[in-house]
């Protein structure tokens, strides 16, 4: 036995004539490129300039009139900025930190310039070869400043639009809790259309950011889909961690309710049935609550972009926050706590304040997010962060997906009229209510 597992330890030992088989394609490729970039006519002809590329991120106006653009280098090659122009008519300049920008470098074009509130303004930059680059701002709004008088503001916006919303859906909960079996189906497949509309949602607002505002070298679709998945596989993952340790932890409070224990030594029939039991009641304790948990973490980070596109607006001068705005998001979002509760409605009495955390932690990101939309705002993180909770979204589906087959079974699932009108009619209703945003 022992001569075994030395030899299966010798096989999985690696030598260093092995290491050197795996370093060898890497050299190759390394001097391969090397050898292209470095050798002119092979890649492109010598004569051939390629096109200068500039992306303009970010348009600010300052109360002491002036216009400040954010530009990005975002060709292949180096560029140099001659001149800036508003509404086509040149003016002078300053470019901090240098006119010269490298390949993916920044700098800030500052335009000295009397504007008006409310007006449309088109920005452009040239470059020293003679290409124009332009970004129209359809409303012009001075830029918040991180003040406590703005902070304030964006929090109180972010406790309209994220918390109060989330709270009122959590009222909800006393009444799913007496609801009959297919009724509660009902609210279940219900919650899974609101996530699925959410998470879709999600993906097509990231990509539009990423189409208005990032230049084609960042690659900004196949990011999406690849920090989505990235997202999903990490929560599957985790929430299958979060039940597991949850289950660990309960154990000897439910062995002491069974009667069964580890230094008990009951015959095998009375084990398995008590086991099967515990392993039974661990699943109703347990797994309703942490998918409702993960839950609010994914419609956190949801939320999260969202206050990052109203931070945003405020800062561009593209959306008027008008009160029926606020009403809007208001109605979109209270749904929202519908889909946290629906999960745990059939487990045990949750107390009040683990409710109150889980609103919290589906809603509260809302204003961390409009305070940096509005301070620091940038569209590669808008469309991250977008894309995080685009990913966590359709995994709090597939638990509930998987909750619901154990429950109901295959035949159960596609049977059940309930459940196919409640997903519908939970994808209409986001639908109903995002058509007044």
């Amino acid at each position: 036995m022992e001569i075994k597992e030395d030899n299966t330890s010798k096989t999985h030992r690696i030598s260093k004539r092995t290491i050197l088989f795996g370093v060898i394609p890497f050299i190759v490729i390394g001097a391969m490129i090397v050898l292209l970039l470095n050798s002119s006519g092979i890649l492109f002809q010598s004569s051939i300039k390629p096109l200068p590329e500039i992306s303009i991120e970010k348009v600010q106006f300052s109360d002491n009139n002036m216009i400040v653009a954010f530009v990005r280098n975002t060709g292949p090659s180096e560029i140099t900025i001659a001149q800036a122009d508003v509404n086509d008519r040149i003016y002078p300049a300053a470019v901090e930190p240098g006119r010269t920008l490298t390949r993916l470098a920044d700098a800030k074009v500052i335009i000295p310039f009397v504007w008006n509130t409310g007006e449309p303004y088109k920005i452009g930059i040239t470059t020293d070869d003679g290409t124009r680059f332009d970004k129209l701002v359809k409303s012009a709004a001075a830029a918040p400043r991180p003040t406590v008088g703005q902070a304030s503001t964006f929090a109180l916006i972010g406790t309209y639009v994220g918390i109060i919303p989330v709270m009122m859906g959590l009222v909800w909960y006393p009444f799913i809790r007496r609801l009959s079996p297919n009724k509660y189906n009902f609210f279940l497949s219900l919650t899974a259309g609101l996530l699925v509309f959410l998470g879709i949602d999600a993906l097509l607002e990231s990509n539009e950011i990423a189409v208005d505002n990032l230049a084609p070298a960042f690659n900004a679709q196949i990011l999406i889909i690849m920090v989505a998945i990235v997202t999903l596989i990490t929560l599957l993952y985790v929430s299958q961690r979060l039940i597991q340790r949850a289950s660990e932890r309960s154990k000897p409070d439910i062995e002491y309710k069974t009667g069964y224990s580890s230094h008990s030594e009951p015959d095998l029939g009375t084990r398995d049935m008590k086991s099967s039991s515990t392993s039974s009641q661990q699943q109703l304790l347990i797994r309703p609550i942490a998918i409702s948990m993960m839950i609010s973490i994914g419609i956190g980070l949801h939320n999260f972009g969202e206050g990052l596109a109203i931070g945003a607006a405020v800062l561009l001068g593209e959306v008027a926050l008008s009160s029926f705005l606020i009403l809007g998001f208001t109605l979109h979002n209270t749904t929202e706590g519908l889909a946290i509760v629906a999960p745990m409605a059939k487990s045990r009495r949750i107390p009040v304040a683990k409710l109150m955390i889980m609103g919290l932690i589906a809603g509260g990101p809302t204003i961390m997010g409009a305070w940096i939309g509005g301070f620091l705002y940038s569209p590669i993180a808008t469309v991250i962060f977008l894309s995080i909770g685009a990913g966590a979204i359709f995994q709090v589906v597939y638990s509930i997906g998987s909750m619901m087959y154990h429950t109901n079974g295959s035949r159960g699932l596609l049977n059940n009229h309930w459940i196919i009108i409640g997903f519908a009619f939970g994808m209409l209703i986001m639908y109903l209510t995002g058509l007044l945003v």
